[in-house]
């Protein structure tokens, strides 16, 4: 089964949390917020930057969780077939 879509966030010491989005029917959530969630659960104090591979673009809710560990950092949204979208920046 293939992955709706995936993201990465790389934190303030340089590690890089990886996810893919998940649709299960009591739990559903978008790669970039799992990714997030890896990252504030590994003890990431900040993020840098962020990335999403994706046909849709980040929602609201996507970027407010890269808001909240990661004021300034950037995120680059990608399409399926690796172009760049979209740079998105605070």
């Amino acid at each position: 089964m293939a992955a709706a879509e995936g993201a990465a966030v790389r934190d303030e010491t340089g590690r890089t949390y990886t996810a893919a989005a998940v649709a299960l029917p009591s739990l559903k959530l978008s790669a970039l917020r799992l990714a997030v969630a890896m990252a504030a659960s590994s003890g990431a104090e900040r993020l840098e930057a962020a990335a999403l591979v994706s046909d849709a673009e980040p929602g609201p809710a996507d970027l407010a969780a890269v808001r909240d560990l990661g004021p300034d950092a950037t995120v680059f949204h990608a399409g399926p077939d690796g172009t760049l979208r979209a740079t998105l920046t605070p």
